[in-house]
């Protein structure tokens, strides 16, 4: 009996050791750990699309879901294997002694205290637990895609920051230079004032053009800092980290990139979300089977092993040391409860099945749309790229011909106004063509 007490503990010992092995190994590549931040960061947009996966606290959840799906699964796959109880009980009767009456007279039995070891090892099968291990499985697949799903949203988030961030500091700069100019047009229109050579309202008209130049750069400037910010939630870095973007816009937005996408052939079966639908359908036939076995029998099989030890003279040994017991228990009547339950699962097939039809065929719509917007967001950006282009020459040159008396004031005026105007218009377009490049990639899996 020791020795199969032994047996006994040293499978359970080695079942725990692999249950614990076997999910940590099954779960290892989706466990992310936050490294030390630095107080600067060079990073380029793949630099900080990576640097984001592997910091991003969300990101990090939705890895610890993936874990906690292997955990429930193991957790059902162990309650079909042996489990093995201990027990150890200690019963003192205070000197009490029975007595029976019997035909040839009263016996007295004494009553002494009684030490009892025991050991049960159980173990119970039946169908519904073989497809709950399915629907395990299943949903570690869902957890995994929910995965991919929220690390290619992420990467999304990062780029339109990214790039806001580039067309925000790329205006700013357009803006500081042009500042410049108008107030080097300022100086030199005060000094004609002071001359006698031109009009105070004038110099008053060129000053109002450099004060709505200022407060537009302010703007932006605050806007530059919002953009920082934002970024620096999605890497999870602390306020305090200078951040260093060494990409430029062209490298991003390049009309390779831009034909690329739009000549990619549409694989239905890489969209993340057609996979949970279709995990979802999967899952509701799984549900049909384990509905299904609640009529099916459950089979037991449990062994008992007792050892008493009396501590005095006396006592009766009424307790077997050894028992194994085999039981089958079959469900015979429920009042049409199971059978409602698999209807129940039936219906939720049905209705998996017509919303993955359903979108399958939106999900071809929603390709050509997504198409579409990249084109005209791509050539609305290409448009006004060249006309903020134009915006500043012209700026430029009335600065120039005002200096020199060849321009009016209303001319100034009205470039410096279509210059600002422009740049709001691009970086809108700018915005536009990143957010649509961004929801292509993310509808192709890409």
């Amino acid at each position: 009996m020791k020795k199969v007490f032994v047996i006994l503990s040293a499978v359970l010992l080695s079942t725990s050791l692999f249950a614990e092995d076997h999910v940590m190994a099954a779960t290892k590549s989706y466990y992310h750990t936050q490294d030390s931040v630095p107080s600067s960061l060079s990073l380029s947009l793949r630099d900080a699309q990576n640097y984001a996966i592997k910091q991003n606290r969300s990101l990090r959840n939705a890895s610890l879901a993936v874990q906690e799906a292997y955990a429930k699964r193991w957790q059902t796959i162990a309650a079909m294997l042996p489990q093995v109880d201990g027990s150890y009980s200690y019963s003192n009767y205070l000197g009490y002694s029975a007595t029976m009456s019997t035909a040839m007279g009263e016996f007295t039995i004494n009553m002494p205290n009684v030490g009892a070891l025991g050991a049960t090892a159980s173990v119970g099968i039946n169908g519904q637990g073989i497809v709950g291990v399915l629907l395990n499985n299943i949903a570690i697949d869902m957890k995994k895609i929910s995965l991919d799903k929220s690390e290619s949203e992420l990467r999304g988030s990062v780029m339109s920051s990214y790039v806001s961030l580039l067309a925000l500091q790329s205006i700013t700069e357009l803006l500081d230079s042009s500042l410049v100019n108008i107030q080097n047009l300022e100086s030199i229109t005060q000094n004609a004032v002071n001359a006698g050579a031109a009009e105070q309202t004038t110099a008053d008209q060129i000053r109002v053009r450099v004060n709505t130049m200022k407060n537009n750069i302010n703007i932006q400037r605050r806007n530059i800092e919002l953009a920082t910010n934002t970024l620096k939630v999605l890497l999870d870095v602390p306020v305090e980290t200078e951040l260093t973007l060494t990409d430029s816009i062209d490298d991003i937005l390049s009309p390779e990139r831009v034909i690329s996408l739009l000549s990619e052939n549409f694989r239905i079966e890489n969209n993340l979300n057609y996979q949970l639908l279709q995990k979802q359908v999967e899952l509701a036939k799984r549900n049909i089977h384990m509905a299904g076995w609640a009529y099916g029998p459950t089979v037991a099989l449990a062994y008992n092993y007792t050892n008493q030890q009396y501590y005095g003279e006396g006592g009766m040994r009424m307790t077997p040391p050894n028992v194994i017991q085999v039981s089958v228990k079959m469900p015979l009547w429920s009042s049409g409860k199971r059978a409602a339950g698999v209807v129940e699962k039936k219906i939720a097939l049905e209705e998996a099945k017509n919303t993955l039809s359903e979108t399958t065929d939106n999900l071809a719509i929603q390709y050509r749309q997504l198409c579409f917007d990249l084109t005209n967001a791509y050539e609305t950006y290409m448009n006004e790229k060249d006309n903020i282009e134009v915006a500043q020459r012209v700026f430029k040159s009335q600065t120039e011909k005002f200096k020199w008396g060849a321009a009016s004031h209303l001319e100034l005026t009205n470039a410096s106004n279509d210059l600002i105007n422009a740049q709001s218009t691009y970086v809108n377009a700018m915005l536009s063509l990143v957010n649509a490049q961004v929801e292509l990639e993310t509808f192709l899996n890409n």
